[in-house]
């Protein structure tokens, strides 16, 4: 099993997650994170540490979101491992709580 970055990450990136992850299994892009799936271990430890309730267990993904699994398992492949906190980008509070974000995804 893995966990699945979705649409409430987009736009508002904050790393708090990636800093708690023991494997490193994090991927960042242009305006989104995602996980590897093939290194996510199921620890649990990012979960509660996303400010903005964007990760999930792949068997607890909110309806809407399933196309995040195979997204995370995409863009993981093609993006660097970030395994450090970094600054939210200056807008990141404004695209809190927004939906339907996907057309915003930048690849």
């Amino acid at each position: 099993m893995t966990f699945v970055v979705t649409e409430a990450c987009i736009k508002c990136k904050y790393t708090d997650c990636v800093e708690v992850c023991p494997v490193d299994c994090f991927h960042e892009g242009p305006n989104f994170l995602v996980i590897d799936p093939e290194e996510c271990i199921d620890c649990t430890l990012c979960e509660p540490e996303c400010p903005v309730e964007a990760i999930y267990s792949e068997e607890d993904l909110p309806e809407g979101q399933e196309q995040f699994l195979e997204l995370n398992a995409e863009l993981s492949k093609n993006w660097p491992v970030i395994n450090e906190m970094k600054e939210a980008p200056p807008d990141a509070k404004e695209w809190e709580g927004v939906s339907k974000k996907l057309e915003h995804l930048e690849r």
